[in-house]
């Protein structure tokens, strides 16, 4: 079974910087799109950005449109979430998933997440 953690979390001041990483085990990561969500307490979980297996991005959320990039690298087994110009509204658990495809959410959500990783943008 697919297995997916995240790390990269952790503080940082409004408009930093961090970059979250997605590792995959079991199974090559390539055979899979790859999300990445978000939730933070009281709130539903949301879809942020999405990339597909050939590396196409998908923007889930326009909260984040400019300031967040997603990139796969198969080699490492590996997806990345560069996030930039962070904003205290970002501040969330972060979840990988796998997905059939990009556009099945928010029809079909995930049955592979990992842990999550946290983040907290504040000064």
């Amino acid at each position: 079974q697919l297995q997916l953690v995240e790390s990269g979390g952790g503080l940082v001041q409004p408009g930093g910087s961090l970059r979250l990483s997605c590792a995959a085990s079991r199974f090559n990561l390539d055979y899979y799109a790859i999300g990445w969500f978000r939730q933070v307490p009281g709130k539903e979980r949301e879809g942020v950005l999405c990339i597909t297996t050939r590396g196409v991005s998908t923007e889930y959320a326009d909260s984040v449109k400019g300031r967040f990039t997603i990139s796969r690298d198969n080699a490492k087994n590996t997806v990345y979430l560069q996030m930039d110009s962070l904003k205290a509204e970002d501040t969330a658990v972060y979840y990988c998933a796998a997905v059939g495809s990009c556009s099945s959410y928010p029809h079909h959500l995930p049955s592979y997440w990992g842990q999550g990783t946290r983040v907290t943008v504040s000064s």
